[in-house]
């Protein structure tokens, strides 16, 4: 069982870490931007209700995993009719191309913005092939170690931005407890449930607790507290992130531009200081999303062939030694860069947002049927208030995707 130091709590950061830096990607970085610089701190309510959900709906993949022994989607290979597993196979490899083309060109833009001398497409490609290297030589612990790095530098820098503009605390404070809905704001709120915090990411957390080794009903405080945590960093981003554009005081174009517009407006009222932290922070956000989808995600895949072969149950095979998992890796870094040249990287980001949404009705769902059995899961089973939560995060998340079908369609 994982020990924690009460004194260090960041220093007991786990693969929650990690899987809060999947879910920090450039999604997140446009949709707090764009709300921080429409309505100010106003949905900070809405973060705060987003990254609760998402708290939930991860720690239920993890509870499955810590009674069971087996990963979410050993589960549905193994306890749900075969047309669920077709439709969750076909639907990962559609995910796998568009969050791989939305993150080469997010890491592209993040490139592009520090040194413009390269353009979007070159940086993506060298982001992509660095990240696979990384994580085909490294072992977990070194990735991990990498991670944590990034994402503390991500936190910092966006964090002094904050600082710096001098927000109002007290209206901050007053925003996150008490709702509120300003005109023109129901599509921004959508955009922070359906983007903040990640997807199908999220079942990345179950391969990382196995590297660990985190095993066992006697586990579950230590990874509630790890994902809390976790969840708490991916909070107080998403709010410095609304804060710093907030006190830029004018409108931000949602745009290939964006970052810089930002930068330029914070070097303005800050200095170079204001503007290199906020650069260096979007960059660490993007890269540090790209290594734990490259990382993670072909965990799926190589589980996929192994409950296929049935080679692998309850752990006994590791997967990132096989054939599959690197296979799917050069698949994730390799095709989806074509989309590099499709010349519209913030669409490709937006148009992964909408394919995400779908996924978390399914696993909201999905945690209500798997984590109320007794006769499988034991003593770890969904209480009321957890049920309760799941059926929120169900009908919400069921309504964001329709209304992202419909609005993509319209268009």
């Amino acid at each position: 069982m994982p020990r924690l130091n009460i004194l260090s709590p960041f220093k007991a950061l786990g693969p929650g870490l990690v899987v809060a830096a999947a879910g920090i990607g450039a999604g997140d970085v446009i949709t707090a931007t764009v709300t921080g610089a429409a309505f100010g701190t106003r949905l900070a309510w809405a973060l705060l209700a987003c990254v609760a959900l998402k708290f939930v709906l991860n720690e239920g993949v993890a509870r499955w995993q810590l009674a069971t022994g087996s990963t979410i989607i050993e589960a549905c290979a193994q306890r749900l009719p075969k047309w669920v597993n077709g439709y969750f196979f076909l639907y990962l490899l559609l995910w796998t191309f568009f969050v791989g083309g939305s993150l080469t060109n997010a890491c592209g833009l993040a490139g592009h913005t520090l040194f413009p001398q390269w353009p979007v497409w070159v940086w993506g490609i060298a982001h992509s092939v660095a990240a696979a290297a990384l994580v085909l030589v490294g072992r977990f612990a070194f990735f991990e170690r990498v991670m944590k790095t990034l994402v503390g530098v991500m936190v910092l820098t966006v964090l002094v931005c904050a600082v710096l503009v001098k927000p109002n605390v007290a209206e901050l404070l007053r925003h996150l407890a008490w709702p509120a809905l300003p005109p023109d704001s129901g599509k921004s709120v959508l955009g922070i449930f359906g983007g903040i915090g990640g997807s199908m990411t999220m079942l990345c957390y179950g391969y990382w607790i196995r590297e660990n080794a985190w095993s066992g009903a006697g586990c579950q405080r230590a990874v509630r507290a790890d994902l809390l945590l976790a969840y708490v960093v991916t909070l107080v981003f998403a709010l410095a992130l609304t804060t710093v554009a907030a006190g830029c005081n004018a409108k931000i174009t949602q745009g290939s531009g964006m970052a810089l517009e930002v930068a330029s407006r914070l070097d303005a009222l800050l200095g170079p200081v204001g503007r290199w932290s906020f650069l260096i922070g979007f960059w660490c956000a993007v890269f540090s999303a790209m290594l734990a989808v490259w990382q993670g995600v072909p965990y799926f895949f190589a589980d996929f062939m192994a409950q296929r072969s049935r080679t692998a149950t309850a752990g006994n095979v590791d997967l990132k030694t096989t054939r599959a998992y690197r296979g799917y890796l050069l698949f994730l870094a390799g095709p989806p860069l074509v989309l590099l040249f499709a010349e519209k990287p913030v669409a490709m980001v937006i148009l992964f947002t909408v394919i995400g949404a779908f996924f978390m009705p399914f696993l909201a769902a999905l945690l209500l049927y798997l984590n109320n059995r007794r006769d499988w899961i034991g003593s770890l089973r969904n209480d009321a208030t957890r049920n309760v939560a799941l059926l929120v995060a169900l009908a919400l998340f069921g309504w964001i995707a329709i209304t992202e079908l419909v609005d993509v369609l319209s268009k």
